[in-house]
C-alpha cells in the first residue's frame, strides 16, 4: 500500500501499524496547512513594497529574512503537521498566489501543487523555482525527455514518487545559498528603489548563516571515515557536505525515494548493516510516521547505534532556519564524539 493512501485515510491507522512493512509519508496531510503571512513595514521600505508567496515553511522562513520591510511574505505550508507531497491548494491558496507578485517554489516535484496554481495565472508572477535554480529537474522536467521519464512519471502519479531526484534542497548548504542569492536578485529587479534595502538584507542573513556553516566545517573531521543509514533521504545534502558516507542498503534507500514500501530482504539488510558495525550513526525523520522506521530505530538503539533525529520542515514555534538546523547538526556531533 502507498504510504501517501494510509495517511489520507486516517481510518487505517491502526492497520497501518500492524503491517511491518509499512512506511509512512513525510508527515501527516489531515492538518490544515497553517498559512502564516508577515507584513512589510511600508513606511521604512525604500521602494516599493512586495506581495511574496512561498509554497513551503523551509523556504518562506528564508524569504522573510531576505526580504525585510519590504515584503509581505505568504507562507502556503507553515505547519510541521502537513505533508507537501500530497497536499491539495485551497481557494484560499490560489488566491494567494494570484495577488503575488514573487511566487518561490521548492520544484523537483515536491511541491507541483503549487507550481500546478501559478501555471494557471495570467499574468504570471516571477518566480523563484529553486530545483530550477540549483540544475536539478523534477519528474514532470523529465517527463518530456523520454519513454523511459514517461514510466517514472507514470510510477509517481502512483507513489507521489520523486523519480530518484532528491527534493530535499534546503538540507543543502550550497543550494541554500544559491537560491538565497536568486530571490535577492529577483527581489531587486521587482523593486529597484528597495535594491540596496535588500543587499543589507543579504548581507545580514549570510551573518546569521555563519554559524551554520561552521559547525558544517567542523563535523567534516569527525565525519571523515564515518558512515550513515537514514530512514529517508531528507539528510543526504547535508551529510555529503560533511562527508559523511551513505550505508543505507540501496534497496531500501530506493523504496523510501520512491515512497514505496521496501522488500522485507531490504529491512532485514538495513538492521543487518545497524548490527554489524556497518553503521556508525541511524540518521531517523522523527516527522514519519510508520512501523518500519521505529523498527529500524529500535534496532539502532538494541545496537548501540546513536540515533539522530532530523524532520522534513522545523518544528512549530521553530525561530529561524539556522537554529533548526543547528540544533540537528549538534546532534549528530555528540553521535559522532565531536561533542565530547
Amino acid at each position: 500500500m502507498p504510504r501517501h493512501a494510509l495517511l489520507r485515510r486516517p481510518a487505517l491507522t491502526a492497520l497501518a501499524a500492524t503491517a511491518t512493512l509499512t512506511l509512512a509519508a513525510c508527515g501527516a496531510s489531515d492538518a490544515g496547512a497553517g498559512t502564516t503571512t508577515s507584513a512589510a513595514d511600508a513606511e521604512s521600505c525604500p521602494g516599493e513594497v512586495l506581495d511574496v508567496v512561498a509554497s513551503v515553511s523551509q523556504w518562506g522562513s528564508i524569504v522573510e529574512q531576505l526580504g525585510g520591510d519590504c515584503t509581505n511574505v505568504t507562507t502556503v505550508l507553515a505547519s510541521s503537521a502537513v505533508d507537501p507531497h500530497d497536499y491539495e491548494a485551497t481557494a484560499a491558496d490560489i488566491a494567494a498566489f494570484t495577488d503575488a507578485e514573487l511566487v518561490v517554489l521548492n520544484g523537483a516535484d515536491y511541491d507541483h501543487w503549487a507550481a500546478d496554481a501559478v501555471a494557471t495565472l495570467d499574468p504570471a508572477p516571477a518566480v523563484v523555482d529553486a530545483a530550477e535554480v540549483v540544475g536539478i529537474e523534477g519528474e514532470e522536467h523529465a517527463e518530456e525527455e523520454g519513454e523511459h521519464a514517461e514510466e517514472e512519471g507514470e510510477h509517481a502519479e502512483e507513489g507521489h514518487g520523486h523519480g530518484g531526484v532528491n527534493p530535499h534542497l534546503w538540507y543543502s548548504p550550497e543550494y541554500v545559498q544559491t537560491v538565497a542569492g536568486a530571490v535577492t536578485e529577483q527581489l531587486s529587479e521587482l523593486s529597484p528603489d528597495a535594491a540596496d534595502h535588500f543587499a543589507e538584507q543579504a548581507e545580514a542573513w549570510e551573518a546569521d548563516l555563519q554559524p551554520y556553516l561552521d559547525e558544517l566545517e567542523s563535523l567534516q573531521s569527525s565525519a571523515a571515515g564515518r558512515s550513515y543509514a537514514a530512514t529517508e533521504s531528507v539528510f543526504q545534502y547535508t551529510a555529503e557536505a560533511i562527508g559523511l558516507t551513505d550505508a543505507t542498503p540501496e534497496g531500501y534507500r530506493d523504496a523510501a525515494s520512491n515512497e514505496t514500501d521496501p522488500a522485507p530482504g531490504d529491512v532485514a539488510a538495513f538492521e543487518a548493516a545497524l548490527t554489524d558495525g556497518s553503521v556508525d550513526v541511524l540518521v531517523y525523520n522523527s516527522q514519519t510516521e510508520g512501523s518500519v522506521p521505529e523498527q529500524l530505530r529500535a534496532a539502532a538503539e538494541t545496537a548501540g547505534v546513536p540515533v539522530v533525529e532530523v524532520t522534513e520542515s522545523a518544528p512549530d514555534g521553530e525561530p529561524s532556519f539556522v537554529s533548526w538546523q543547528l540544533d540537528q547538526l549538534q546532534q549528530l556531533s555528540n553521535a559522532l564524539g565531536g561533542g565530547q
